[in-house]
Parts: structure tokens; sequence; C-alpha cells
């Protein structure tokens, strides 16, 4: 047959078939297209639910019974249990804020003032406000900040589904960068990993103390009764931050062609002076004449500092205390104020151990590559080579992690994959937890604080043991 009568045929054919779909007598083109667009599995073993959703994510949350998608224009959520879309909102931010049993959902737009507070199930607004110009969303608490003029500003603090303020606090104006959700304030910076969300936890309870920038200077907010206790102008040379119920007056020196830290941490409440550490870096400045232009790294009420023999240690930021310091050769790659994560210096394993213990608490094989992060329900460790996140095998990220397993997604595909043992239903509290605990006083050991240090020993046992 001449190429020409084929050529042909072909073009009769699929004008034919056009025409049968403009006509709405048959159309392969949507089973068609599924088939070139469906969606591989995110993870083997599979996933409890695999979905698609509208936009590549930039946050993802588990609230309650639901899942919080944060999209660049909109805010969606859907089910836990199937995956299936809930609710979907135009907004320009959002984050939740609350508890397993308690949470709520903050939207809001860009440049314009207010938010909203959504049940995070149903999508109803709770509470509606139409004056803030910034929120920070803790387990136990909502923060937000309304200003009459530039030098006049209220701080006030919600329970998650409150409908009067706790609190309320005056500052004199607000950070030209304190807009929408969860601005930076002084306090310290997260490890990160690769594949791994920074947000990947959730929020956590508020610490009992916030520093808050305003016009070079750093104000001291206690969480518990939103007395401002300090407004601190930092020297020349100096970094403030807010760690473990102290204000930490970080100097750096340069001399000799390299920086000379001092840390000197102070009481809240009378300005002296707590305890004091020089020699260790705490990575707040670069090499350009040791100008400090970041937070110290750490989390909750711990630091992460460099001893000048290149060993990195974890620091109690309430009273100084060395809580663990690596071998040469060793690298810290997560860490709250409970434990460390740590890839060992052969490059051939990672280490959780108990902070101010030599106690190992588990050993795992992974290669030099190996990211890990700390949530209150799970270790996410991301590994290359085989690619796993944790005990799964996947190429995914992991975006979220809950009481019962965590969301992992890849471009715009999220998937539920529930933790070995985890039963159905409904979310239950993990020991510890505190499910929606009240804010911290100055002092981090409060019994109220939901942080009881390091090995739990400034608070009363209530039942005799220990957290596994």
């Amino acid at each position: 047959m001449a190429k020409g009568s084929v050529r042909g045929g072909l073009l009769l054919g699929l004008a034919v078939v056009v025409a049968l779909a403009a006509t709405g007598v048959w159309n392969p083109f949507p089973g068609l297209w599924d088939w070139v667009d469906r969606s591989e599995p995110i993870s083997e073993p599979d996933v409890v639910w695999q979905q698609r959703v509208g936009g590549t994510p930039r946050s993802v949350t588990i609230a309650g019974d639901a899942v919080v998608v944060e999209q660049r224009t909109r805010v969606e959520a859907r089910s836990l249990a199937t995956g299936a879309q809930l609710w979907e909102r135009k907004a320009d931010w959002a984050a939740v804020a609350g508890g397993d049993r308690d949470p709520v959902v903050a939207v809001g737009k860009l440049l314009v003032k207010g938010y909203e507070l959504l049940d995070p199930t149903t999508g109803v607004t709770r509470r509606r406000d139409d004056d803030a110009v910034a929120v920070w969303t803790y387990r136990n608490l909502l923060l937000d900040a309304r200003c009459t003029d530039a030098t006049d500003c209220t701080l006030s603090a919600w329970d998650p589904r409150g409908t009067a303020p706790l609190w309320t606090a005056f500052l004199p104006g607000v950070h030209s960068g304190l807009l929408a959700d969860n601005p930076g304030l002084r306090g310290t910076r997260r490890l990160t990993a690769n594949r791994i969300d920074d947000g990947v936890a959730g929020a956590e309870a508020a610490p009992p103390l916030l520093g808050f920038p305003v016009d070079g200077r750093v104000h001291v907010v206690d969480t518990a009764t939103g007395r401002v206790l300090q407004n601190v102008e930092p020297a020349r040379d100096e970094r403030l931050s807010v760690v473990g119920g102290r204000l930490l007056r970080i100097a750096a020196r340069s001399q000799d062609g390299t920086c000379y830290f001092a840390i000197s941490a102070r009481d809240s409440a009378t300005g002296q002076e707590a305890w004091q550490r020089a020699g260790v870096n705490l990575r707040t400045a670069d090499s350009a004449g040791c100008v400090q232009r970041e937070d110290p790294q750490g989390a909750r009420n711990v630091l992460i500092g460099v001893a000048p023999d290149g060993r990195e240690a974890v620091i109690d930021g309430y009273d100084g205390r060395l809580l663990w310091v690596g071998e040469s050769g060793t690298k810290l790659i997560a860490v709250d104020d409970r434990s460390a994560v740590f890839r060992a210096a052969d490059k051939r394993s990672v280490i959780a151990r108990e902070l101010g213990t030599d106690k190992v608490l588990w050993t795992r094989q992974a290669s030099g590559k190996a990211g890990a992060a700390l949530t209150p329900y799970a270790v996410v460790v991301a590994d290359e080579k085989p690619s796993r996140l944790a005990a799964l095998r996947t190429s995914a990220n992991a975006r979220a992690v809950g009481s019962q397993g965590m969301i992992i997604g890849e471009g715009r595909e999220i998937g539920y994959v529930r933790f070995v043992g985890a039963a159905g239903g409904s979310s239950t509290r993990p020991p510890g937890d505190g499910g929606n605990p009240r804010p911290g006083g100055t002092d981090p050991g409060g019994p109220d604080n939901d942080d009881c240090g390091p090995k739990g020993e400034l608070c009363p046992d209530p039942g005799g043991g220990k957290d596994g």
C-alpha cells in the first residue's frame, strides 16, 4: 500500500473519532488521558490512600481527623481516613493551631488585615478577625498582633478555639516583616533535611518566652501572662535570642582572622546572668567580619554549638549544661530537648541518644547523606540509595506526621501511610503529648509547660516511669 494512502487513512480515522467525540456519540479521550496521566504509587507497600491536589503543596498538616493542604492561592482539607476532599477555600496562607483534640485552621490573604479560624473537618468559620496583621500558631495557643499605627500595636493570646483573648500586651510597633502566619521571632533555627518538610512535626507548644524584634530591639514576652519582661537593645557585636526561658546575648568578636564567641544567658525577670559559656560557635555569624545574621541552631529549649575542636554539642538553654557532645566525625542531623539523632563517624549508620545520658535509644543503618526529623509521634529518617523514608521504600517526601501515621508527597500527589501496628479510627493522644497543654511560664520546668527537661527531671513523674 502506498504511503500516501496509509497517511490518508489515518487522517480520515482521526477525523471520524473527533467528529464522534464532538457530537457526544463516543469520546475515547478522557479515558486515554486518564491512562496517560494516571498516578504511580508513591510508596511501597502502598499507601492507605493517594490523591492529587490542585497545586503543589506549600505545607501539609495533620489537624485531628483532617489533612490541611496549603497551596499558593488556596487551602483545602481532606479526610485523614479516606483522602476525600472535605472543603476548599481561597487563601494566600494557612496555619494550624491546637492539638489533636481541638485543632483550628487560620487562613488569610497577603497584604490584607485579618484572618479566619476554620474548623478543619467542616471548613466552617469559628472566629473572624478583621484587624490583625500577623498570627502565630501553637498547639496550646494562638497569638495575633494588630496595630492602630506604626508605633502602637497590641499582641493578644487566645485558646485555639477560644472566643475571648487570654491576655493582651502592648508592643511599640511590629517589624515590617511581621506579616501573615508565623513571621520570624528571635529563637532558634531548626536543623533541616532533604525530602522532609520543615513543618513535618506540626505546631509545637508555645515556649515560655518569645522574643519579638521591634526597631532593632527585642521585646521579651511571657506567654503565660502576657507581661513584657524585657526590652533590650543588642550591642554592636551581639545577637539576641530567646531560648529555654532565657534571653541569650551572643557576642561574636573578630580577632586574628577568626571569630571568638561568648554566650551570656540572662534571667528574664531580673536581667541577671544565669550562665555563661565562651568558645562555642552557635553558627550565627558569617565569615565577613563575624557579623551575626542568623539565629542559633536548635529546637525547643536546646542550642547546637560547635566547640573549638570541631565537635558538635547540644546545650541546655535554661542552665547551660552540655547535654550531648559528639565524637570527632559525627554529624548531628536532628534534635529536640529529649534526644539527639546523629550520623556515626563511619557514615554507615544513624544513632539516636537520650540527651543528658549515655543511653543509646536505637541505631539504624544509613548512608552518609541520611537526614532526620524528630516529631512527637515518630522519628523520620530520609535516606538515599536506596531511597527510603524510615522503613518505607519510597522516593516521596515526608509532609506531616500524626499519631497514627504520616502524609507523604511527591509533586501534587499526597498519600497517607499508617504506622505499623496503628489501628484505624480516630486519633489517640500519645504519651506525654499533653493534648492541649497550658502555656508555659518563665520557668521551662513548670508543670504546665509540657517541657520537663531532657530527662523529665524538672517535673514530678505521675506514673513512675518514662516514655519509651
